[in-house]
Parts: C-alpha cells; sequence; structure tokens
C-alpha cells in the first residue's frame, strides 16, 4: 500500500513539474524571461542519449551566437537616464526613483564605450560551450585534425570564436585551425533578405501585434514607482519607451559585471514580468516565426545557411576525420533558423499570437546569449555509409520533424532529403 501511495504522489509530482507555466518558471529564475537578453544557462540534460549500437560521432557542424554582451544602442541607457535627470530637477522623483537612477548611472559607465561588445561574461560562456563540446565528443576532436571557423565581421563574434579556438587548442594541441571574418560570408552568415522582410509588417500583421501589446503591458506601476507626480513624467517622457527600456536594461543586467551588486528587476511585479515577456516572444514569433498573418515565410530568411550546412556536411563526411565547422553569428539567424529545422516544434504556424505558450513556442529557450545549434555526426567507421545525425539546440538534444524510432538519432540520408526539398520548395 505504501508503494501505491508513493508511485501516486511521485506520479502527481512529475505532472506538476511537467505542466510547470512559464509564469512559474520565471519565479524560479527571474532571467528567463528576459528572451534574447538572457545570460547562456547553459545544457539542462546533463547526459546525452547513448548513441546506435557501434556509431561514434566523427563530425560538428555548427552556428552560434556570440555571448553576453552590452546592449549595441547608447540610448537604451541615455533616455532612461534623461528622463530621470529631468524628473530629478523638477523633485518628482520617489526615493526609488533616485536609486534606480544611480544603479542606471553605474550601468552606463560600465557600458560606456563598449556598446555591443562582449562582456567578460561572454567571453567565459563559450570557452565553456567548447569545453563541453570537446568533453562530450572526443572522438570529434582526436590527433590530428581540423577545426574550420568563421563569424560574422561584428567584433562581439570574432572574439566569441576566439574563445572557443583557443579552449579547443588547449585541450588538443595537436588540432590545427582556419578562421576568417570576411563579407564573402555574409551572404549566408547574416543574410539580409529585404524582399523577405518587407512582408513582415503588412497593416495586419501590425495592428494584431499592436493590439496583442496593448492588452498585456500597462505602465502605470512603473510611473507610480519612479514618480511623485506621475502627470509630470507623462506630460514630459515617452512613458511607454521608458518602461520598455527600463525592462531591458533590467533584462540586459544579468550579461555584465553590474549584475553581482545590483538587480532591475525589483521594479517589477510577477504579472508585469510575465507579460513583458510574453509581448517580447509574440514580437519575434511575428517577425521570425511562422506568423501565418504576414506570410509563415520569415524562417527562410535562414536558407542559404542551412544549404551551406549540408552542402559542407556532404564534403566533410567524405573526410576520414573531418574535425568541425564552426559558425558564430546572431540570434536572428538562430531564432529563424530553430524555425526552418523545426526544432522541437519551432515551425509551428499560426495566426493567433496568443496562443505560443501553449504550444510551447517560447523564445527565451532558443536565443539566449551564446546561443548554439550544433549538428553531430555519427557512423561506426570511415566506410559506413549510413551517417546518422542529431541535433542540440543550446546543448540540448532536439526532435526534429521526420519521423524515426532512433530519436534523438535520424539517417543523415533523410534528414537532407528532407530540408533539400523544404528549400526547393520555397525556391532561389
Amino acid at each position: 500500500m505504501r508503494k501505491i501511495i508513493f508511485f501516486v504522489a511521485f506520479a502527481c509530482l512529475s505532472t506538476t513539474i511537467s505542466a510547470q507555466t512559464v509564469a512559474e518558471e520565471f519565479k524560479n529564475d527571474i532571467r528567463r524571461s528576459a528572451t534574447n537578453h538572457q545570460a547562456y544557462p547553459g545544457p539542462s540534460q546533463k547526459s546525452l542519449t547513448p548513441a546506435p549500437n557501434g556509431m561514434k560521432p566523427f563530425y560538428i557542424s555548427h552556428y552560434g551566437r556570440h555571448g553576453s554582451r552590452y546592449l549595441i544602442n547608447p540610448k537604451d541607457y541615455t533616455f532612461p537616464l534623461s528622463c530621470l535627470r529631468k524628473a530629478d530637477s523638477a523633485r518628482v522623483l520617489t526615493a526609488t526613483g533616485r536609486d534606480v537612477m544611480e544603479r542606471i548611472e553605474k550601468m552606463y559607465a560600465e557600458a560606456n564605450n563598449r556598446f555591443g561588445e562582449l562582456s567578460p561574461l561572454g567571453a567565459l560562456q563559450h570557452q565553456q560551450i567548447a569545453e563541453r563540446m570537446y568533453n562530450r565528443f572526443p572522438e570529434v576532436f582526436e590527433g590530428k585534425t581540423h577545426i574550420d571557423a568563421k563569424s560574422t565581421i561584428v567584433i562581439r563574434c570574432i572574439l566569441s570564436m576566439t574563445n572557443e579556438l583557443t579552449t579547443f587548442a588547449k585541450k588538443n594541441p595537436e588540432l590545427t585551425f582556419t578562421q576568417d571574418a570576411s563579407m564573402n560570408d555574409m551572404p549566408y552568415m547574416n543574410f539580409n533578405d529585404k524582399e523577405l522582410f518587407k512582408q513582415r509588417e503588412n497593416k495586419k500583421a501590425k495592428e494584431l501585434y499592436e493590439n496583442f501589446f496593448n492588452r498585456h503591458v500597462d505602465g502605470r506601476h512603473i510611473l507610480t514607482t519612479l514618480f511623485t507626480d506621475t502627470a509630470f513624467a507623462t506630460k514630459h517622457f515617452n512613458t511607454k519607451r521608458l518602461h520598455q527600456l527600463l525592462w531591458k536594461l533590467g533584462a540586459t543586467l544579468q550579461n555584465t559585471e553590474g549584475r553581482k551588486t545590483m538587480t532591475l528587476y525589483d521594479l517589477f511585479t510577477d504579472n508585469e514580468v510575465y507579460n513583458n515577456w510574453l509581448t517580447d516572444n509574440a514580437w519575434w514569433y511575428a517577425n521570425y516565426g511562422g506568423f501565418t498573418v504576414n506570410g509563415g515565410k520569415q524562417p527562410f530568411s535562414q536558407r542559404r545557411l542551412l544549404a551551406k550546412i549540408i552542402a559542407e556536411a556532404d564534403s566533410c563526411i567524405a573526410l576520414p576525420h573531418p574535425g568541425a565547422t564552426l559558425r558564430f553569428g546572431h540570434e536572428t539567424m538562430v531564432m529563424p533558423l530553430t524555425c526552418l529545422l523545426g526544432l522541437n516544434g519551432y515551425d509551428y504556424a499560426t495566426d493567433d499570437l496568443e496562443s505560443l505558450e501553449a504550444h510551447k513556442w517560447l523564445n527565451y529557450k532558443i536565443f539566449p546569449m551564446g546561443a548554439n545549434i550544433q549538428f553531430v555526426f555519427y557512423r561506426k567507421n570511415v566506410a559506413d555509409k549510413n551517417v546518422m545525425v542529431k541535433v542540440l539546440l543550446n546543448e540540448n538534444e532536439a526532435t526534429l520533424p521526420i519521423k524515426t524510432d532512433t530519436a534523438p538519432y535520424y539517417p543523415w540520408s533523410e534528414v537532407r532529403k528532407y530540408y533539400l526539398d523544404k528549400l526547393a520548395e520555397f525556391g532561389n
């Protein structure tokens, strides 16, 4: 009887854990609500699924985002500061308002002349990613083999690449490297598809998102927290922008050294944390996901990158010991590539922005700072033509929209065909 009671209790606990809502997850770790400003959390999956009998990893193809950085636009710091300074001069700041102003002054001082640059935490993240990749798949990197690395021309991406390669070199001094950051590779490393992007914000799509945002975000609480005279703030400031930038500053603080001594999350209630994430999640879906209102084709902005991954994999599979191909770029590639691949159901297509959480379309699980997609290839030996592949999203095993009895391992021939057919259907 006691065993039955324990089993039922455990089953109920398991159901509760699996059914945990996003809001509850944020209560456990509020940093996750930062979406693309979330510092890389590392893999939640500590033990990987054993490979099919006799198969070993022999090649990795990767695309990763740069690590933690400072905000790119100086105005993200200076606009809130100018509002708070003006209110302070008018003597309408609360004690909390003055304290927040001092905190943002410190954030600005740390970021000044480093806008958009890799932070010390960002460098550490890539050292740790490389360390885990080497330790998880030692056969790929053993002996005299090669790593080919490419970055976009942005310095934070170049430094992210350098931190990984330096770590690999320490692990195995026999490794050789090529690394590059050239405009020559930008057409697939950071494709700016202007024609496709024009489709994003048609009139209906804009109206749907604006209505969604206005249903979920109300900045009045922030005004009463910071200002003794909210009418002054409403008259002199764009309070909607102020609210959004205070949220953004609070989100990005975790990527800087300032995270060790302060926070801005104390300005927001649990409900505001959830709703700020909710509207940000919807924005990323509408602009990079399968939002049918604007055609549902935005993930195809990464068709060149996917085609390059497939072509280079074909070439490397033919080699006896191909090593790894590493690419370093941005979340605006990782996000649509994840959707294009359909990893973990992220190819979800809908016109209903309210449905995203229920369908597990959760952006913070896709593209934190340091986000990465790893294609890991397996075979029994060099003569083995039945190559298998598994895909890791942020170092966790992912599912593909392809039927198999061996998930997370998939026959490369079937994966290759599925995606080439998908790319051919879209065209150019």
